[in-house]
């Protein structure tokens, strides 16, 4: 073996994880922590199957099974009781997660996109490949509503913090705020305006305050919006592909944007202006702002194509940490309310634990 090939394969046998689950045998695409206990992990992947699984013991709780077709969302209820799984199949499965028991099937859209559970209730939201929004209340699994007002896949949502409000942002480049109780939209801002988006909508995120909502686009840029009024605050524009990943600071006045560039880019909300510009070796897929309650709100860590998952200080733009492990692209990640355990999911179809 040549000095090159052994430097190689020493790179690829770097494994700085503590913990791993391995059940999933194909891509890994959505992880989450419960935010209640913080040992428990849902995973969801290409092989039709989500898993319970500890972090603790790496040990597996329960397989969901009931999928046809790859999970591609898996969320934890706000208390902790309830975990979704949506897939490319329309179905979206809600089980209890002491007992891993299935609560319920729910069909109507179809390939899920992303889902969101209200902040103080168990009400669930899913955004579809078909334009629509759908809501239900769980347990009874009753549709509260259907939103319909784009005209292409609903690639981004969530209820705002305050849980008032719904923010949906769509492939057809068109950003809405809805009203969850009448389904009507408050405010909508398409490409029409000039100096939105021109291409579709990959991302959003919305503020701790539920007033300010920041979306990524394909066009390469980001936009800050009232969510109130619906006016256009700033645009950012540094990177030069896809924004794929966006998220707000909740303890200083800034924002992330993470690009299939391979750059992370740090913006001051006071000034709208680019204040550190950080790099992974190739595209970053998410990004998440440690906790407030943390010690270490400054902190972003990122997921990436490069095979790494990695710490950023978003006051001085340093890489903190650099975490190996996964043998292929990154996919997901999700980080503890302390800031100190980092769990991922990876196209190699391992879940690994890291921490800081």
């Amino acid at each position: 073996m040549s000095d090159q090939e052994e430097d190689h394969q020493n790179i690829e046998l770097k494994n700085d994880s503590v913990q791993g689950f391995f059940s999933h045998h194909e891509p890994v695409y959505s992880i989450d922590i419960n935010p209640i206990d913080e040992n428990i992990i849902i995973s969801g992947g290409g092989d039709d199957k989500s898993y319970l699984w500890r972090v603790d013991t790496g040990k597996q709780l329960f397989e969901l099974s009931g999928h046809t077709d790859s999970v591609t969302s898996v969320i934890f209820s706000t208390d902790g009781q309830y975990v979704a799984s949506g897939g490319m199949d329309g179905k979206v499965l809600v089980w209890k997660v002491g007992t891993g028991e299935l609560v319920i099937s729910l069909e109507g859209p179809d390939e899920i996109m992303w889902l969101s559970w209200h902040p103080k209730g168990n009400i669930l939201l899913a955004g579809a490949n078909d334009s629509t929004i759908w809501m239900w209340q769980i347990p009874k699994g009753n549709v509260m509503n259907v939103f319909a007002g784009h005209s292409s896949p609903v690639t981004a949502g969530q209820f705002t913090p305050d849980g008032k409000k719904i923010v949906s942002g769509s492939d057809d480049s068109t950003l809405i705020v809805w009203d969850p109780k009448s389904a009507t939209a408050t405010s909508r801002i398409s490409g029409e305006d000039a100096r939105f988006h021109n291409e579709g909508i990959t991302s959003l995120a919305v503020n701790k305050d539920s007033s300010l909502v920041i979306t990524g686009s394909t066009d390469k840029s980001a936009k800050l919006l009232n969510i109130l009024n619906g006016n256009i605050l700033g645009s950012f524009e540094n990177h030069t592909d896809s924004v794929e990943a966006v998220g707000f600071s909740n303890s200083l006045p800034l924002a992330a944007t993470g690009s299939l560039d391979n750059s992370l880019n740090i913006w001051d909300l006071n000034t709208f202006r680019l204040r550190q510009t950080s790099h992974h070796e190739d595209a970053i897929t998410k990004l998440k702002w440690h906790d407030a309650s943390s010690s270490s709100p400054h902190l972003i860590t990122t997921s990436s194509v490069d095979h790494t998952v990695r710490v950023w200080d978003a006051r001085t733009g340093d890489c903190v940490r650099v975490f190996s492990g996964h043998q292929d692209s990154v996919l997901d990640v999700g980080v503890s309310r302390d800031g100190r355990t980092i769990v991922s999911g990876g196209d190699d179809g391992a879940c690994l634990l890291f921490k800081l």
